[in-house]
Order: structure tokens, then C-alpha cells, then sequence
């Protein structure tokens, strides 16, 4: 005889049964609460690591935290005697020395002669690159005739055409300038021919049907779809730029970051040296931020 507690077909307690049909509890609900992410996987707060990065100032302080830890590294290191000061001044000297050619006059000189030198260079190269790379992406003849030799000039390093320089254009100003112009120019070159050789043929065929061929269907169609690739190849330009500006200021140069670098190793000015060196890093970076600044808009407008 079965039990008052046991059910007549299953054999189970009426406890059981009714453990068995109610409903299961959301998998969120037996979750403990998180203070991070409020218990359902979503941050509390509505705070999250991109929204927190898309901050302009959140961005510009992270990327201020390595810097600052060198600069902390590179004090007590010298504090701690680990480097002699001919070895690695400490970074008072190095500012002392930046304050004294600043009294002079001449800091300012060495900045705006080199900054000159690498926006004429990096302009002449970068129009030579895209004009070039248009017509090497866009016809089989041009990259066939043009692609071996272009590749090969490519290897060629930048000090092997100082000597040919000084020879062809003596040590004026125009020798410096060509050679931070073929620095800029292949960087450009090869990602605008690559990009174009890739832009969606029935977005050119479409261009075609309503008419646009030649350089209208270049400047309206197909470079404005490769926006995003020829700024790459722009931004790598102008880092070219500035790597051979030290290379180019080896042409008996009297002013310019490349002629301080020189000029303090020979005089054993090593505060100096690296005083020329933290002055290209950041000269080189504002001017990549300008051109990034510029690239956004770029983008925006026609990519």
C-alpha cells in the first residue's frame, strides 16, 4: 500500500513532484553579483575599457605612462651610479644643455631647419610616390617596366647614396633634400600601388558606365577608396623622413638635429646626443599626430 507522501504512478514523493515542475531559476540568478560586471556580464556602471580609451585624455595619459617610466628609470640610474655621467647623463643635464643652446639661439635654428628639410623632402616624395604608385596599381605595362627597378632602387640603403649625392649636387641644400625624398617616396609607392590593384572592380565599372575614366576616374573613384591604405603609407613616409634626415645631414651640414647628433659625438657632448634624440622622437611623433589628425578627416570625407 503506498504511502500518503508517494504519488500512485511514479513512486515519488509529492515533494519531489513538485521540485520537478517548478521552473529552473535563471542561470543569472544563482550568479553572485560582481562588482565589475553587476552579476550579467555587462560592466557596472556602464564603464568599460573602450568607452574609458575613447576619452581623448584617458588616451593621451596612458600613453604618457612609458614615457614617464623611462624618464624614471633613466634618473635613478644615474642616481644609483650605475652609468658614469659621460656614459648617461643624468636628465637635468640633458635639459641644462637644451636650456643652454636655447640661450644661444641656435636650438630653435637646429629644429627649424631639420622640420624644413623633412616637410620639403617628404612632400617631393610623397606626390613622386602617389603619382608613380597610381600608374604602377592601375596598368599591367607601368608595373611590368617600372615594378623590378623600383623594387631593386627600394634595397638600396640610404648612406649608399650620400657619396652619388655630393657627387651629382655638391653640398647644398638640394643633395639633403633628394635623399629624405627618396626616403619618403617608397613607403608611398608600394601601398598605393598594392591598394590600388585591389579596389572593387564593380565599383570602377559602375564609375565607368556614368562616364569617369582617366584621372577624374583616379581622383574621384579609385584613390578615394584606398583613403585609409594611402594614409598608412603616408605616415610611414614621414617616419622615413625623419630616419633619413640624420642620413642627409651627413652632407656637410652646419645646422640640424642630424649635424647635432654628429657634432656631439665627435665632442663627447653625450648630454647633446640626447638631447637631439628625445627632440626627434617628439618632433616626430607631433608631426605623425598632425598627419593622423589629418587622416580622420580624410577618412570621414571620402573613405
Amino acid at each position: 500500500m503506498a504511502s500518503l507522501g508517494d504519488s500512485p504512478f511514479t513512486g515519488t514523493t509529492v515533494a519531489d513532484g513538485r521540485a520537478a515542475a517548478a521552473p529552473a531559476a535563471p542561470a543569472d540568478a544563482a550568479r553572485p553579483a560582481s562588482p565589475v560586471t553587476g552579476g550579467h556580464g555587462t560592466p557596472a556602471n556602464g564603464w568599460s575599457p573602450a568607452g574609458f580609451l575613447a576619452r581623448g585624455w584617458a588616451r593621451l595619459l596612458l600613453g604618457l605612462l612609458v614615457p614617464a617610466a623611462v624618464l624614471a628609470a633613466w634618473q635613478l640610474s644615474t642616481a644609483a651610479g650605475l652609468f658614469s655621467v659621460v656614459q648617461l647623463p643624468p636628465p637635468a643635464m640633458v635639459l641644462d644643455a637644451g636650456l643652454d643652446l636655447l640661450r644661444r639661439g641656435q636650438l630653435g635654428l637646429h629644429v627649424a631647419i631639420s622640420t624644413q628639410r623633412v616637410l620639403i623632402g617628404f612632400a617631393a616624395g610623397a606626390a613622386l610616390g602617389l603619382v608613380l604608385g597610381s600608374l604602377v596599381g592601375l596598368s599591367r605595362v607601368a608595373d611590368a617596366l617600372l615594378g623590378p627597378t623600383i623594387g631593386a632602387l627600394r634595397a638600396v640603403p640610404s648612406l649608399a647614396w650620400v657619396p652619388l649625392l655630393i657627387l651629382w649636387m655638391k653640398i647644398g641644400e638640394d643633395s639633403k633634400v633628394t635623399l629624405i625624398m627618396i626616403g619618403a617616396f617608397f613607403p608611398v609607392f608600394t601601398t598605393v600601388s598594392l591598394a590600388l590593384r585591389h579596389v572593387d572592380r564593380n565599383l570602377v565599372e559602375a564609375a565607368r558606365a556614368f562616364g569617369l575614366k582617366g584621372v577624374k576616374l583616379l581622383t574621384t573613384v579609385q584613390l578615394p577608396a584606398v583613403v585609409p591604405a594611402v594614409f598608412s603609407g603616408l605616415r610611414l613616409a614621414l617616419a622615413q623622413a625623419w630616419l633619413f634626415l640624420v642620413a642627409a645631414e651627413l652632407i656637410a651640414s652646419s645646422m640640424g638635429l642630424g649635424f647635432l647628433l654628429t657634432d656631439s659625438q665627435n665632442n663627447g657632448r653625450t648630454d647633446r646626443l640626447l638631447l637631439a634624440i628625445v627632440l626627434l622622437a617628439v618632433i616626430g611623433k607631433i608631426t605623425d599626430a598632425l598627419l593622423g589628425l589629418t587622416e580622420k578627416w580624410a577618412v570621414n570625407r571620402w573613405a
